[in-house]
Formats: structure tokens, sequence, C-alpha cells
């Protein structure tokens, strides 16, 4: 068992759509959430090269600055064919205006020549990182398998969610409301790669 988070949390992110689902996933546990762009932290240099190093580099830095614990995710997506790219450096291929259409477009080019239906597997995976500024810290990971699809199918959730469809579905990430895509038991599935590893933070750290 790790450590108990209580009271009030940094979620460490300047990015609206990973703010909403960790804020979802966190309420029905009784923390107040408290976003790193509301307390104007500067966000950190992601130099890992693993989810786990740049979560716990964001994690780190939000709980020395805030003095409080803090709560940082570092995603993406890894394609097997591309080598495990773009991988931690997902949202870098958005470009600084964040154009995840662009993005998919450039993953959906370098798949041009993907002649196999194995060559557009994929797999979603999220790191979270828990910090204390007294220096504690716990981390875990969680992980989709699925299929990259083209064109892009719906319009919700964010990032490459569009193209992303997982392994016994029917539809894409981004054709999912958010609480078919990270509902928890015992109402939702906890499908998605962030509420995999939500679940293993909350059975050591929460409750």
């Amino acid at each position: 068992m790790g450590r108990k988070l209580s009271g009030r949390v940094v979620i460490a992110t300047h990015n609206p759509g990973k703010l909403k689902e960790i804020a979802d996933l966190l309420a029905p546990y009784g923390i107040e959430a408290i976003s790193a762009g509301e307390l104007t932290l500067v966000a950190p240099t992601e130099t890992g090269a693993t989810f786990v190093e740049n979560a716990r580099i964001k994690a780190r830095a939000a709980a020395c600055a805030a003095g409080l614990p803090a709560l940082a995710d570092d995603s993406g997506l890894a394609v097997a064919a591309l080598g495990g790219a773009p991988g931690v450096h997902s949202a870098r291929w958005a470009g600084k205006d964040k154009d995840f259409a662009r993005a998919m477009r450039l993953v959906e080019e370098k798949l041009a020549n993907a002649k196999t239906p194995e060559a557009r597997r994929a797999a979603f995976v999220a790191a979270l990182c828990l910090a204390w500024p007294e220096g504690q810290e716990e981390c875990f990971e969680g992980r989709v398998e699925g299929t990259l699809v083209w064109p892009p199918r719906g319009t919700q959730g964010f990032g490459y969610d569009p193209m992303f469809l997982p392994d016994g579905f029917e539809r894409t990430f981004g054709e999912m409301s958010a609480e078919e895509k990270h509902g928890l038991p015992p109402h939702g599935r906890g499908l998605s790669h962030r509420a995999r590893a939500f679940l293993k933070l909350a059975e050591a750290c929460l409750g």
C-alpha cells in the first residue's frame, strides 16, 4: 500500500482535457483538485525518456512549488510500426498550437505504406505520479490496446482519441462519452489508459 492522499491535490497539467478527466476521476474520493494553471505554476521541461519519468518530473515540480501533494499525468500514443512513436512526444507532434488534427494526419502519413492490419496496431499509455513536498512518490501506469482508424471518427475526448479504436469496441475514443471512456466500476468499465492507471493509484493511495 502506498501513502494515502487526502485533502487538496495539485493537478500538474495545463491541458484542459487532461485536467477534466483527472478531476472527474478524483471527485468520488472527496479530493479537492486545483490545477497548476490556477496556481500559475511554470511547467517544467519534460526530459524523461518514458511516460513515468515525465510524470515524475511534473509531479515533483508542482509539489515543490505549491507545497501540496501533486498528481501528474504523462500519456500518449505508441504505434508499434513507428517504433513506439509518437510516444512521449505525442503532444509535440501537435505543435505549439496543439493542432491534433495535424498530428493525426502525420501519424497516418507515416503509416501510409503499412500493408497489414497488424501495422495499424497501437496503444494508449498513461503514467500517473503522485508526489508530496517531502519527497515521497507513488507512480502507476495503465495501457489500452487498439487499432488506428482513418479517417478519424468523433468529436469527444481530445488528442488522438478520434483515430483510436480500443480492442473489443466498435467506436473510437472520440465517439465515446467521458463516462464510457473513463468511468470507473461499478458504473463504468475503467476502459481508458488513464482510468486503468488511476484504478491502481486508487487502490494504493485513496479510500
